[in-house]
């Protein structure tokens, strides 16, 4: 049962604590305790991730671009996709320099929709989020309307910009903007970040990112672990594809393609 929980361990970026490890294990047909999984992974000295304290800043607000208003307010109790996106970047040190990572996630399922590396803060680095996000959808089995769907994030330069301004609205989706520096404001998309840092980028304190080619192809893999595999205790330990695919075969009986 060791080796057992070693393997599902490693394969779920090693970031699983023991009540995560306890959900998986059972998920996978093994009927054990949870106590026992906390023993055993003592035993084979594995343990979950812990999130760093260390916050940096990267919102810079540009005072004259005039912004969209907040249509969200706070109300994260969202259950039916597409109702809310939430979208934010971070940065990765490499040899080469500063790599961002822009995200875009659907605040009912948790599902990372659109995601983009570059090497520049411009406003690229969102809009190409946002253009991946909506592919994904459109592509779906599911028919897929921009009708009612918001767009959130913080006050930074690059969500302000006229070019994603304009990408929302050929889009029909309506731009939400929360408050400078209150993660509150941007509370699910601070926590999806958060885990990206701390099951992928700090999760080997002996590992240098090289370059942003190594950023994107590592970031590639965890997005669909992320999607396809990773139990979330806010939706009941499913998957966001899981969560998406119960919803919609509930609601219209069509289920959603993976």
């Amino acid at each position: 049962m060791t080796e057992v929980i070693t393997t599902v361990h490693k394969q779920n970026f090693g970031c699983y604590g023991v009540l995560k490890m306890w959900h998986a294990l059972n998920r996978q047909g093994h009927r054990i305790g949870r106590d026992r999984v906390g023993r055993l992974m003592r035993q084979a000295g594995l343990a979950g991730a812990v999130r760093g304290r260390h916050r940096t800043v990267t919102t810079h607000r540009d005072r004259e671009a005039p912004r969209h208003p907040d249509r969200v307010n706070r109300g994260w109790d969202i259950t039916v996709p597409n109702t809310v996106w939430v979208a934010d970047f971070t940065y990765v040190w490499t040899y080469a320099g500063f790599c961002y990572v822009s995200f875009i996630t659907d605040v009912a399922s948790r599902m990372v929709l659109g995601w983009k590396a570059s090497m520049s803060k411009e406003a690229s680095l969102v809009t190409g989020a946002l253009a991946q996000a909506l592919f994904a959808r459109r592509r779906g089995k599911v028919r897929f309307t921009s009708n009612g769907l918001i767009h959130h994030s913080d006050a930074g330069s690059q969500y302000t910009s006229i070019a994603l301004t304009e990408k929302l609205a050929e889009a029909g989706i309506a731009g939400s903007i929360g408050t400078v520096g209150d993660a509150l404001d941007n509370a699910l998309m601070e926590s999806t970040i958060g885990l990206y840092k701390t099951e992928l980028i700090d999760a080997d304190p002996a590992r240098t990112w090289t370059s942003r080619q190594a950023v994107e192809t590592a970031t590639a893999e965890w997005v669909h672990w992320f999607n396809h595999q990773r139990l979330h205790s806010s939706i009941g330990y499913q998957s966001p594809i899981e969560y998406e695919h119960h919803f919609h075969l509930n609601r219209t009986r069509e289920p959603l393609s993976a």
